[in-house]
């Protein structure tokens, strides 16, 4: 079949990501001795400078990874909320929804933690050897996408106004980042070199790492965090609000490891993040298949796996979040999902269905329950509130939708792993947008905003609960064949991340094998679609109840049979959905394999 590049393949290592900077970086890195976590964690400080609208260093990451030899493992750099962040104070505040931009938005910073976990614990390269790269294009610049300044240039009067830290960075000389000139953030370099400077006599590489960590805890970076999120700031709301962040909180917090979440499918095995995540999404659809799927690609296999997320993504919201009781194991049940699975007509549903697992009434919040009453502390401060379709237009071409205020449906980055001992790792960073909270002047970025995700209701699984991790759209995949690690990936995009890797994965697992490998490439560019029947994860939390964006590369006949069908279809443009990345290796051979998203024109796989 005709796909937009190859799909790559090699023996030595192979990356993939959603920039060619970051891949080739983490290249560099393998080609230095460094294994896939080195090369990583590489990958993911260059990311940080390269694409500062999806991410950033106080934002956060999930990270699965597969050790050559051993077990899949989850490394959670999702940060938990503050002290402070208790529901009664938001809404002393006024707020029915936590504001979706500045510092009461806040979690614990938990990306820049996560990263040296991995460096320490599994790889091989002293901290200045990893973040040599993404200094280097900080200080001495880099050519920025496209992206960069059309989203400075959407918050360009708050930066102006308001957030004049960022306007410093982002808005230097009164132009925001251009293509094809370089842009630069010393201050941000001017960062790691101090941090560098300060471990420098630590000791070992290990010892340099826990020092650095130490630095970022309570050091000159934890001061300079701390004082930023107690700045009153203006948010979503229209007002200025301080946040809850404190010293004690990102003093007492820690990346940490937990097995993953796993399902079995026809020979294999898929790992996600747990239930703080939505993660365990993906599996749901998966164990809601039937056992004899349609034809691929025809109008009744893209309504049963649109139906099948529905029911998916409403058990999401019900059921998925931080608290102690998440009944997962009946979630991914046989019988759960058979009856489940009835649920699944011919004609398109547009209600939000959650189930009853174990006999349990479903909880919803208030604002799900009554989705037409608008939520108190939302102002577009003259700008209007985003349209769905120009969210769509902007989300679904691969990055963050926003507001003159900040709003922002969010979106992010990935990364992928494979070297040739055969440690594999797959990484969604996100978070401490550019246009998230203001950018710390002392240090070069901007703190996150993931506590968006929680809700303000008392006794709900994802409830804003104060050391409670706010339920996250992150969700990188590892899957196993036969008990093997074999195959790693994710996609940017949100609430869509689970609905694209669906498709990827069973596109490669039902469509067989090229040239000796899995056809990723093909995958990755097969047209591609996604449904929204359920509260978005970003403020103001919007609902779309039938609304199905599908490519225009989709077949006619489809299109209409979907619409037949029920569904309120929109055509977008011929590459809109998904930024899928991926690796893999064929424990027969040896082969590595690599393909990357041509959608955006930025994402590269790169390897030998």
């Amino acid at each position: 079949m005709f796909t937009t590049r190859p799909t790559l393949q090699g023996t030595f290592g192979m990356v993939s990501s959603t920039h060619w900077l970051a891949s080739q970086s983490a290249m560099a890195v393998l080609e230095d001795g460094g294994n896939a976590f080195d090369a990583a964690v590489a990958a993911g400080f260059v990311l940080h400078v390269v694409e500062p609208h999806l991410n950033g260093p106080a934002g956060e990451v999930p990270i699965l990874l597969a050790p050559a030899g051993g077990e899949v493992k989850v490394l959670c750099g999702q940060g938990v909320a503050p002290a402070g962040a208790t529901i009664a104070h938001y809404r002393t505040l006024g707020l029915d929804l936590v504001p979706g931009t500045g510092p009461l938005a806040a979690a614990v910073p938990g990306a820049f933690d996560a990263w040296m976990l991995l460096l320490r614990d599994h790889g091989t390269k002293p901290l200045a050897d990893v973040l040599k790269h993404a200094i280097g294009y900080a200080e001495h610049g880099h050519a920025p996408v496209e992206r960069v300044g059309e989203t400075v240039e959407t918050v360009r009067a708050l930066f102006e106004t308001e957030w004049r830290s960022s306007a410093a960075v982002y808005l230097p000389d009164g132009s925001s980042p251009r293509p094809g000139e370089l842009f630069r953030n010393p201050a941000l370099a001017a960062t790691w070199k101090r941090l560098l400077a300060e471990v420098s006599g630590a000791g070992d590489r290990a010892s340099q790492i826990e020092k650095a960590r130490e630095t970022w805890r309570s050091g000159f970076i934890a001061d300079a965090l701390v004082r930023q999120a107690q700045q009153p700031t203006v948010d979503t709301s229209g007002e200025h609000h301080s946040g809850t962040l404190t010293a004690a909180d990102l003093a007492g917090w820690s990346a940490s490891y937990e097995a993953p979440a796993t399902y079995d499918w026809q020979g294999w095995t898929i790992c996600k993040p747990g239930p703080w995540s939505q993660g365990p999404a993906l599996l749901q659809q998966l164990a809601l298949l039937p056992t004899e799927l349609p034809p691929y690609g025809s109008a009744a296999y893209v309504h049963v796996l649109i139906e099948g997320c529905k029911l998916a993504m409403a058990d999401r919201e019900a059921w998925y979040g931080d608290g102690a009781a998440v009944p997962l194991d009946d979630l991914l049940s046989s019988a759960y999902n058979e009856q489940r699975r009835s649920l699944i007509g011919r004609e398109a549903s547009s209600e939000l269905r959650p189930g009853h697992p174990a006999g349990q009434a479903p909880r919803l919040a208030r604002h799900i329950r009554n989705p037409g009453a608008a939520p108190s502390g939302y102002s577009s401060l003259g700008a209007g509130e985003p349209t769905v379709n120009a969210g769509l237009r902007r989300r679904d071409s691969g990055e963050a939708a926003v507001t003159r205020d900040g709003a922002t449906s969010g979106d992010t980055c990935h990364l992928d792993v494979v070297d040739r001992w055969g440690n594999m790792v797959a990484a969604t960073p996100s978070g401490g947008w550019l246009q998230s909270n203001p950018v710390v002047p002392e240090l070069g970025f901007p703190l996150g905003t993931r506590l968006q995700m929680a809700w303000l209701d008392e006794g709900l699984p994802n409830s804003l609960v104060p050391g409670r991790r706010p339920r996250t759209t992150l969700s990188p995949t590892i899957a196993l064949r036969d008990g093997v690690p074999t195959l790693a990936f994710g996609t940017p995009g949100g609430d869509q991340q689970d609905q694209w890797q669906l498709h990827f994965f069973l596109a490669v697992a039902l469509r067989g094998e090229v040239r000796g490998g899995l056809d990723l490439q093909g995958a990755i560019d097969a047209p591609n679609w996604h449904n929204e029947s359920f509260p978005s994860s970003f403020h103001p939390r919007a609902t779309h109840p039938g609304l199905v964006t599908v490519e225009s590369r989709m077949q006619r006949e489809v299109i209409e049979d979907l619409k037949r069908r029920g569904h309120d279809v929109l055509v977008g443009e011929p590459w809109s959905e998904g930024r899928l990345c991926a690796v893999a290796r064929d424990v027969r051979t040896g082969v590595l394999s690599a393909a990357a998203n041509p959608r955006g024109m930025q994402g590269y796989a790169v390897g030998r």
